[in-house]
């Protein structure tokens, strides 16, 4: 069994469906779990209706006419009048805009879940709709019936034991199968999602629970860059990745690979494949057990947006272990990815993902105990494998807040 992931810019318009059945007739459509995203941008516009539902319900079932009509054109394109996918699809988008009518909770964090999970639902039958029409046989499974989490929503953790059971239950060898990224259920049914970007990780938890043979990551790049080509100039590709590298590589935030993907592949030694949906014959990226990054070369990593947090005690007295303590149990509390920290006998800095909008609740709390200061929109710059010389041409010009240097890695808040 082999698993292949399509994100959501190989399904960004009728053509990209049309490539999916290229690749998949390139490379045997059978043996095979297909784990596809939200069409586009149909997450961020997800987003927005949520955002919308929480000012008032009319103005979102407004936004939602736009995804509404954003999908009618794809399917247009791809089916004939009167084919049975379009009352698929408008019955999906009646579940939704009922959700929107009678929900009851005012949790944001329950109710993004149960809204934004849709983009990924119509994707998948639409596609699956489309590669029986050009007669491929396939089989639609809804991953919130296989993948269990708990109930933290909008970054759920995985309940392994069940989720395996279920998977082993319903994919047998020699099919094609055709599911979700990014969506999951809680002990009660209702729908959880994996985090932004979480559809690397589904077929990551695929391949784990069906001691897959490999998983493939389909992208609009040749593979894992060095960098990333919109911020970077320069980027080269790299051939072998060994999975510490690439669980680094992730944790520190290059996009081609969702952080949590790796853990479960490394597991079991399943080779990660990240390839060009573009070029599916060519080699791309393997991840694997490899000793040794190929090639060897400084890899530029950055997370814009985040924000710098310096505390220091209002008393001038040592930043101990219970000061820290503390800090750290308020970044939990409001959900604060923390990124880096640096600290010294008076101070503490961190550089934290402000990704669920607390920073004005946590920032009050801290007030109260530490004189604090804060800078929002900091870059986060991460070098690996970095050259003095690579490094002064890399730093010039830039208005570095903080350095932090630990073996093979150099990080640097950047004020742009």
């Amino acid at each position: 069994m082999q698993i292949f992931k399509f994100g959501g810019a190989s399904v960004k318009d009728a053509s990209g469906v049309k490539n999916i059945v290229a690749v998949l007739q390139t490379m045997e459509a059978s043996n095979k779990v297909v784990v596809i995203s939200a069409m586009g941008k149909t997450t961020n516009a997800m987003e927005a209706v949520v955002k919308a539902y929480f000012k008032e319900t009319s103005s979102a079932i407004i936004q939602l006419q736009e995804s509404i009509d954003y999908h009618a054109s794809i399917v247009k394109e791809l089916f004939k009048e009167g084919h049975q996918v379009h009352t698929s699809i408008q019955l999906l988008f009646d579940e939704l805009k009922g959700f929107l009518f009678w929900n009851k909770s005012p949790k944001y964090d329950f109710v993004y879940d149960q809204i934004v999970s849709y983009g990924e639902l119509i994707s998948t039958t639409i596609v699956s709709f489309y590669l029986k029409e050009q007669g491929i046989k396939n089989t639609w499974l809804d991953a919130r019936n296989l993948i269990k989490t708990n109930s933290n929503y909008r970054d759920a953790s995985v309940d392994w034991d069940q989720t395996q059971r279920n998977i082993k239950e319903n994919i047998v060898s020699k099919g094609l199968y055709i599911t979700q990224g990014f969506i999951a259920s809680d002990s009660n049914n209702f729908t959880t999602t994996l985090g932004r970007e979480g559809s690397d990780y589904t077929g990551g938890i695929f391949a784990y629970c069906l001691g897959a043979q490999s998983l493939t990551i389909w992208k609009d790049v040749p593979g894992v860059l060095n960098g990333d080509p919109r911020v970077f100039e320069n980027t080269a590709l790299l051939h072998e990745i060994p999975y510490e590298e690439a669980i680094e590589l992730a944790f520190y935030g290059a996009s081609v690979i969702h952080p949590k993907t790796l853990q479960p592949l490394q597991r079991k030694e399943i080779t990660l494949f990240v390839k060009s949906f573009k070029n599916p014959t060519a080699s791309g990226t393997s991840v694997t057990n490899t000793k040794s990054l190929v090639p060897l070369i400084p890899c530029y990593i950055v997370k814009k947006g985040q924000v710098l947090i310096s505390l220091s005690s209002l008393d001038f007295s040592f930043m101990m272990e219970d000061h820290i303590g503390e800090v750290f149990k308020l970044l939990a509390q409001y959900k604060m990815k923390v990124d880096l920290i640096q600290n010294s006998a008076i101070s503490f800095s961190v550089c934290v993902d402000n990704k669920f909008n607390r920073l004005e609740e946590l920032t009050q709390q801290l007030k109260g105990k530490f004189k604090i200061d804060v800078q929002k929109d900091v870059s986060l710059y991460t070098v690996r494998h970095a050259t003095t010389k690579k490094l002064e041409e890399f730093t010039k010009g830039k208005n570095i807040l903080l350095k932090q240097v630990a073996g093979r890695t150099v990080q640097l808040i950047v004020q742009e």
